[in-house]
């Protein structure tokens, strides 16, 4: 199993970025994926997760109205779109994988993959 996650560089304050995670895992659309996030000298902390069909999403409150993650289960691969960036998002963003997506959001996941480095310049 493997999870490549990609997409991540520098950007200025206010700008975009999308984020995508291509995963290969058997069954992928059964998958809750989910985005989670290291600042330096900072724990890991839940983005964003998103059911197996799509359907449910889930959201930290700090990235409320500005990120979105949705899917494409034909390309099993999940995306963040990250807009309204902010210097307190510069961090390593990973992608994770697991079977419900209650798990997700309790960081109890079944794979994670390699992350991305975003940097968002003041």
């Amino acid at each position: 199993v493997q999870l490549q996650a990609s997409g991540g560089g520098l950007v200025q304050a206010g700008g975009s970025l999308r984020l995508s995670c291509s995963a290969s895992i058997r069954d992928f659309g059964s998958w809750a994926m989910g985005w989670f996030r290291q600042a330096p000298g900072k724990e890991r902390e839940f983005v964003a997760a998103i059911k197996w069909n799509g359907r449910t999403t889930y959201y930290a409150d700090s990235v409320k109205g500005r990120f979105t993650i949705s899917r494409d289960n034909a390309r099993d691969t999940v995306y963040l779109q990250m807009n309204a960036l902010k210097p307190e998002d510069t961090a390593v963003y990973y992608c994770a994988a697991a079977t419900y997506l209650e798990r997700v959001k309790q960081h109890d996941n079944d794979y994670w993959g390699q992350g991305t480095l975003v940097t968002v310049s003041s």
